[in-house]
């Protein structure tokens, strides 16, 4: 037999090209530059992400609850709709308890204005006899603050009604999305697996059961820790006999939802009322030690025992979130934060290549505990589909 002619002299059996790679420094060029395009299109489309990702915590927290509406007999949408009225309601309680309170602090402004000038000029006259400090007469401070309001009365007005107007429009838009979510979340599972081979979606499915689970152990938890606070708080207030005690107790129980920094700023206001109130340095001292005393309850007893290892973030890398997420999205970035980073955790850790980050954000007692046996707990939502789907159930 002849052999076939070849007459570009190509060989037959060429072997495959060769992988161009890539110096380590263009590699880690290019995902410093991705990295900060996302950034800035994160930072540019938070009037879109923002309601949205509230809306995925919102409805992660309440499918367990809708689920059993379901379970009873009543119908998908108007389970979803009884679920939003009890949301509705929660927060209407919330405000209502909140605005009560706000209303009798608002009432004695007056009063702790007329003494908050007598503790700004015994101020004034200690840092004239120490320092020589030349006092500001109240006519000057009166003169300078008006034509401060005249200036900027305008702006601090349209700015009022624009965030008044802003947190409204994202209010109808979180319940918009929280409803669709649930009534969609079939569907929303069946076009994630199409992305996922078929010989991983357990995996998959194991994660995104792992995701929804750390979520709402931390809303959950995070609920039950503002109420425990807010007691304690509340205790050690009117033992000191500090007036709105309940008010600042509720206010600091409810900035606990930024963790390590809210209870700093909660403790700073009645602190300040304390001090021009009573005059007594040690007595506003005495009302931060209460906030203090709280904090550490928090941090090393109520928070493990209520939420346990769910969200086993170390504070380094929490810190870090909160510091990112307020640069990135301001108070609701920081809000948005741990719980963010505790999904992501998640996901790292679901991938051998990049479980390392995931235990770098995790907890140092998680490192401890890894020789002992795991804790065995019923499939979640997802995961009992899918284990129904392949006839496993």
């Amino acid at each position: 037999m002849l052999p076939r002619p070849n007459p570009l002299n190509v060989p037959h059996h060429t072997s495959p090209p060769s992988e161009v790679k890539q110096s380590p420094v263009i590699h880690y060029t290019f995902l410093l530059v991705g990295l900060s395009l996302l950034v800035f299109v994160l930072h540019k489309l938070d009037s879109i992400l923002l309601p949205l990702l509230f809306s995925i915590l919102f409805a992660l927290l309440l499918l367990p609850i809708c689920q059993w509406f379901e379970r009873r007999g009543l119908g998908r949408v108007w389970a979803i709709i009884v679920c939003l009225l009890l949301l509705v309601g929660a927060l209407t309680g919330l405000v209502l308890a909140f605005g009560s309170q706000l209303t009798q602090f608002k009432d004695e402004l007056p009063k702790l204005q007329v003494k908050l000038m007598e503790f700004f000029n015994g101020a004034q006259e200690w840092a004239k006899l120490k320092f020589g400090y030349q006092p500001m007469s109240l006519s000057d401070l009166k003169g300078s603050t008006l034509t401060l309001l005249k200036k900027s009365g305008g702006s601090y007005l349209g700015t009022t009604l624009n965030v008044t107007t802003t947190a409204l429009s994202n209010l109808a838009q979180v319940f918009i999305y929280i409803f669709c979510l649930l009534y969609y979340r079939d569907h929303l599972r069946q076009f994630m697996f199409r992305f996922v081979a078929p010989d991983k979606r357990t995996t998959v499915l194991h994660t995104v059961d792992s995701i929804q689970t750390v979520v709402q152990a931390y809303i959950s938890g995070l609920l039950k820790v503002i109420v425990i606070v807010a007691i304690l708080n509340g205790i050690g207030l009117l033992a000191l006999g500090v007036k709105f005690a309940v008010f600042f107790a509720i206010f600091a129980s409810v900035l606990a939802v930024i963790p390590y920094i809210g209870i700093m700023i909660g403790a700073t206001v009645p602190a300040i009322i304390t001090l021009v109130e009573t005059g007594s340095p040690l007595q506003a001292a005495a009302v931060v030690g209460v906030f203090l005393v709280v904090q550490f309850l928090e941090g090393n007893f109520i928070t493990p025992m209520i939420t346990g290892s769910q969200v086993s973030i170390n504070p380094m890398a929490a810190i870090m979130a909160l510091v990112l997420g307020g640069e990135l999205w301001g108070t609701p970035g920081m809000i948005l934060s741990i719980p963010l980073v505790a999904v992501l955790k998640v996901v790292l850790d679901a991938s051998k290549s990049t479980e390392p980050w995931g235990f770098l954000l995790g907890d140092t007692a998680e490192g401890e505990d890894s020789t002992k046996k795991p804790v065995t707990r019923q499939p979640g939502y997802f995961r009992r589909l899918w284990l129904r789907a392949i006839g496993k159930a």
